[in-house]
């Protein structure tokens, strides 16, 4: 791994689940680390903090917090369980903000923003879907990811800033927030008792999920690699069932199988019932691969939730891609 000595980093949305774990991953490759959010949370060991609200701050603010940076790194943003003015202000506006301020870096640092595979839109099922396929979103989180992901691309082609976007697939492992599906079936197998059994309800989906240390690699690559004015997908480029991840985290809590009901009445959810990246680019631009498997990263996840203490109403605003 190569180490980067005196290069700085701001990550707006540090604090959350993504952000946090793509903080360490850039200290641990020597960057000082800045981690910008609306509240404090946690500290991360050998991350600076600054409480900065970015949806609503000045450009000024945001230049004079990240002066001096060589990386800005947006993985704020808001989740499916967002309003679509909230989704709108967080994934537009902010992102607006976040170009003026880079362009008025001197440094001209690297913009990486985190975008998502639904910005796409739904797509026929055995689909592996390359960075040129077209995108045509249907739900209000996907749509204002795209607009903020054209801003970023707009703005690199134009010459103002050095940007990029990753997008990147559904995210699990350790830390994954209670109002994803995941994280929200973990919470719920950990009140599973003989006296308080779980039904649960499954989606006729197949979905490509990706380790968030994974994405936080991918980030770390990105900072350095020829990727100005891309679009770059994140995944396990594969489309898996979510009933078998639901009970690979069935399995991996150790939660008694007969303790568990399958109830009838699955259906598609509204994202499209199929995803999978083709992540070709980012092996041959970046070096990157998915180095964590699926089974090892709902292991994880399992491992982390017993400690969590993220407050439910905390948990379903996040970096939901």
């Amino acid at each position: 791994m190569a180490h980067i000595r005196d290069r700085k980093a701001v990550v707006i949305g540090g604090t959350g689940f993504i952000g946090r774990h793509i903080c360490r991953a850039l200290a641990k490759r020597g960057y000082e680390v800045l981690a910008m959010a609306r509240k404090p949370a946690e500290p991360i060991p050998g991350v600076a903090f600054l409480a900065l609200d970015a949806v609503s701050a000045p450009t000024e603010d945001i230049v004079r917090a990240a002066k001096s940076a060589d990386l800005l790194v947006n993985a704020a943003g808001d989740s499916w369980q967002g309003d679509e003015a909230n989704m709108t202000a967080s994934h537009i506006p902010l992102v607006d903000r976040l170009v003026d301020a880079a362009a008025a870096l001197p440094g001209r640092p690297r913009l990486v923003q985190l975008g998502s595979v639904h910005e796409y839109g739904p797509v026929p099922d055995g689909t592996a879907i390359a960075e040129d396929h077209p995108t045509a979103p249907r739900t209000p989180y996907a749509r204002t990811k795209l607009v903020g992901s054209r801003i970023v691309l707009g703005a690199a082609d134009a010459g103002r800033i050095d940007g990029c976007v990753l997008r990147v697939t559904n995210v699990c492992g350790p830390g994954t927030p209670r109002g994803s599906f995941l994280g929200g079936l973990a919470h719920r197998l950990r009140h599973t008792t003989e006296d308080a059994p779980l039904a649960l309800t499954l989606v006729d989906d197949r979905r490509d999920f990706i380790d968030v240390r994974d994405v936080a690699e991918a980030v770390a690559l990105a900072a350095s690699s020829p990727v100005t004015g891309r679009v770059v997908n994140i995944g396990q480029g594969g489309a898996f069932s979510m009933r078998e991840l639901a009970w690979l985290l069935i399995s991996a809590s150790q939660v008694p199988a007969r303790l568990v009901r399958e109830e009838s009445g699955a259906v598609h959810s509204k994202g499209g019932s199929w995803t999978q990246a083709d992540i070709g680019l980012a092996r041959r631009l970046m070096g990157w691969s998915p180095q964590v498997a699926l089974k090892e990263s709902l292991h994880d996840l399992w491992a982390a939730s017993a400690t969590s203490s993220r407050p439910a109403a905390a948990a379903a605003r996040t970096e939901g891609l």
